[in-house]
């Protein structure tokens, strides 16, 4: 680390950590200051977030710190432990993406941790590829174990009820009106009218989507399309059958989706995707 450059430190500890680790406040500030003059660092700045998580961001020093007007007093942040500024791997290397990206450094005094040196360097990207590993695996365990709650029959994936339907316990429940709506777009559409025509119909007479926006071909195609109004979830392309009210049977669905691929210009487009009847 060269000398004369402009440092803020940041000292943070939450009320658990003060009681179980000792952590303190003065003590955090006073081996950073010791830390600057020996480096020949001018502290400009001091930050200190006293009672606050280090799980998210939402701490008032630390936003502070990082507002434009602030950082433009500091060319070094410099904090005791990297634990002290962020104790989510995610958040810290946005951090650190964007400390580069304002060509500012980063200092951890207990790690020796310098992103100036290229041994600092070096550390941050074994940091970044062991937080990218650990991110990576739990998405994987995380798809393994909802693909195999699907296949079970394990219920609900993460589900966001579609229009049609709430969500009561471990199942979805009707909402009727919205329903109904559903059942008279299907009753529109295998009858003979154009998805424009639908929408002008649903329009016209007040009747909105659930975010009260207009109807149009693309949200009309994707109620058409979703396996849930004959009784079906899909997750992953695994289908399982749910608990609540359906609009129509499997097979006048499976009908309208022959319809609609009946109508789409090249052969080799042509999907259907039925559900069990």
């Amino acid at each position: 680390m060269e000398g004369g450059k402009r440092a803020a430190i940041y000292a943070r500890v939450s009320t658990e950590e003060q009681a179980q680790e000792g952590w303190s406040i003065d003590g955090q500030l006073a081996s950073m200051r010791a830390y600057c003059e020996a480096h020949e660092l001018v502290v400009t700045r001091e930050y200190v977030d006293d009672g606050f998580t280090g799980r998210d961001t939402n701490r008032k020093a630390y936003r502070l710190m990082f507002s434009p007007e602030e950082r433009k007093e500091w060319d070094v942040l410099v904090v005791l432990k990297m634990d002290r500024i962020h104790r989510n791997s995610r958040n810290f290397m946005a951090m650190m993406d964007d400390l580069a990206k304002h060509r500012q450094e980063f200092v951890s005094t207990y790690d020796n941790i310098d992103t100036s040196t290229a041994v600092g360097r070096f550390v941050m990207d074994m940091i970044q590829r062991i937080a990218q590993l650990e991110s990576e695996q739990i998405g994987e365990r995380t798809y393994i174990g909802m693909r195999e709650k699907a296949e079970t029959g394990g219920g609900l994936m993460g589900f966001n009820p579609p229009f049609g339907y709430s969500i009561e316990g471990d199942d979805l429940a009707a909402v009727p009106d919205e329903l109904g709506t559903v059942r008279r777009i299907f009753s529109m559409y295998s009858g003979g009218m154009p998805m424009d025509a639908i929408a002008y119909a649903l329009n016209g007479e007040g009747t909105l989507t659930r975010k009260g926006n207009a109807w149009n071909k693309y949200n009309l195609r994707n109620i058409l399309h979703n396996p849930v109004y004959a009784g079906y979830t899909r997750w992953d392309g695994i289908l399982q059958p749910h608990g609540g009210e359906r609009a129509l049977s499997p097979a006048e669905y499976n009908a309208v989706q022959e319809l609609m691929a009946s109508k789409v210009r090249d052969p080799a487009k042509r999907r259907i995707e039925r559900v069990p009847e």
